[in-house]
């Protein structure tokens, strides 16, 4: 019995896969077991057409294929190749597959074409460290050759993946890798990638001074993030344009975030841009949450998740964001199992301060009573509204407003920043520190610590909240270049929280 590796998605993460075929006396049949999905039973007619077309003939036996361990639900067309090669080299006693996993769909002709699942097995494999030795098609090799530390071995149809195997010297069909050509930094030994362009830019938003450096400190220290202010003031505007001034991505987080976007069955671009989901009020629990596929939260990791009308979303959606915004995970219980998401994302949101929009509008006048705005407003609860970092409220526009700040200049600004708590040995930006790295990073001297213990009293602030003005005073001062955090800083980061 031969045996190929290869593997299959399981929730989020793959999931080690042995081959087996047996070929035995009797009536002519192919059968595939073990909790196989319906697109790897088709499986028998393409291999069946690719090996028949290309002038190999099916054995006439008793051919059972066998996908171990059984107990895990497997799917996906990659499964085509192993199978056509174990059928194909059956009676090849010299040939071993032993240190190779193998994946590619069929055609009816024998070519071999990439699949959505290629991309996140390999990559998930690969962090596992279960994979050194890999063979896939030409268009499934580019996407893979970002990922460190595997060798790539790439071939075109059927009859090549045959002769690699009876090849004894297989160099000409490794594949050369690919690097990333973006701008990039080394921090310690360590490269991170950004991207110089501005499709929407800030220099579009005329005055909203304060509303655009909130900004500018949220995507500085990825930190929460809630915009107030009466309809057509620029809150979707400036939330739209955070993702271009992000701070740079590890090589780690670009193949995270394109796992991701295969997961969602879109084509991975491996760009240094962070995500941006935006679900719409109406959208069900499960739909951000995660039922039986991702979530709104798992999608966008390492990204931007923006809440548009904040208090529209039902109070179930809302309650259920406390755990991924304070954890950074998610656990999703389902019938014998448990997936655990990674939501370490930048939650951005936007709200009216009244139903009818206009209680702030110096140019309309509110129909709402106090009974209406008091009921819209307690829709979001206060242990929620504690896990925002900065609560900006933002006036209407004017046409005298001028423009102030370009994105090309905020993203240096991040930059610099970004590259100070790296160089401090943080492995977390500002917004997204452990209670252990606030004590180590963000220090007080004596004056400033007075005044936040009074703020602490006179507010009643929670710890969490102190831990937040903490860190968003350390964003404060990495933006102005400065080691330690000064009264200035802590009373700017003071002004930010919510009233």
């Amino acid at each position: 019995m031969k045996i190929i590796k290869s593997a299959t998605i399981n929730e989020i993460d793959a999931k080690e896969v042995n081959v087996e075929s047996t070929f035995t006396k009797g009536l002519p049949s192919f059968t595939i077991v073990g909790l196989v999905s319906s697109a790897i039973t088709e499986s028998k007619d393409r291999v069946k057409s690719a090996l028949l077309t290309n002038e190999y003939k099916f054995p006439p036996k008793k051919i059972t294929v066998n996908l171990s361990p059984s107990e895990i639900k497997k799917s996906g067309t990659h499964f085509d190749l192993p199978i056509a090669l174990l059928i194909s080299l059956y009676e090849e006693k010299n040939i071993h597959f032993k240190d190779f996993h193998i994946f590619g769909e069929l055609s009816l002709n024998g070519e071999i074409k990439d699949s959505s699942y290629i991309f996140p097995i390999i990559l998930s494999l690969a962090k596992q460290g279960l994979l050194k030795n890999i063979l896939v098609c030409e268009v499934s090799a580019k996407k893979v050759s970002k990922i460190p530390n595997i060798k790539i071995y790439c071939v075109k149809n059927l009859i090549e993946a045959i002769e690699f195997f009876k090849s004894e010297d297989k160099s000409r069909f490794l594949y050369k890798k690919d690097e990333l050509k973006y701008e990039k930094i080394n921090i310690n030994g360590k490269e991170f990638y950004f991207l110089n362009e501005y499709i929407l830019d800030f220099k579009d938003i005329k005055g909203q001074e304060n509303a655009k450096k909130a900004a500018l400190i949220s995507a500085a220290g990825n930190h929460n993030i809630l915009f107030e202010g009466s309809p057509g003031c620029g809150k979707t505007m400036i939330s739209k344009r955070l993702p271009y001034i992000m701070s740079p991505m590890s090589l780690d987080e670009i193949l995270d975030i394109a796992r991701l976007q295969a997961l969602d069955l879109k084509e991975p671009d491996f760009k240094p841009l962070r995500v941006f989901r935006s679900p719409h009020n109406t959208s069900t629990k499960a739909s951000i949450i995660g039922g039986t596929a991702l979530g709104e939260i798992a999608l966008a990791n390492n990204g931007i998740l923006f809440f548009d009308e904040l208090p529209h979303f039902s109070q179930s959606i809302l309650e259920a964001l406390r755990e991924p915004l304070e954890d950074y995970k998610l656990l999703v219980s389902r019938v014998n199992k448990k997936v655990l998401y990674n939501t370490k994302f930048l939650f951005v949101s936007a709200m009216n301060p009244c139903p009818c929009g206009n209680l702030l509008s110096l140019k309309s006048s509110c129909r709402c009573n106090e009974l209406e705005v008091k009921r819209y407003k307690n829709r979001l609860s206060e242990p929620f509204l504690d896990r925002i970092d900065l609560y900006i409220v933002m006036n209407e526009t004017n046409l005298n407003d001028k423009v102030t700040y370009s994105s090309e200049w905020m993203h240096e600004q991040v930059i610099n920043a970004f590259k100070m708590q790296m160089l401090r040995g943080q492995k977390e930006l500002n917004g997204k520190l452990c209670d252990e790295d606030i004590f180590k990073y963000c220090i007080l001297n004596e004056e400033s610590k007075e005044i936040l213990e009074k703020a602490s009293q006179n507010f009643d602030l929670s710890f969490r909240s102190i831990n937040k003005i903490l860190k968003v005073s350390r964003t404060i001062a990495d933006l102005q270049g400065k080691i330690n955090i000064e009264k200035k800083d802590l009373m700017e980061a003071l002004s930010y929280r919510r009233r």
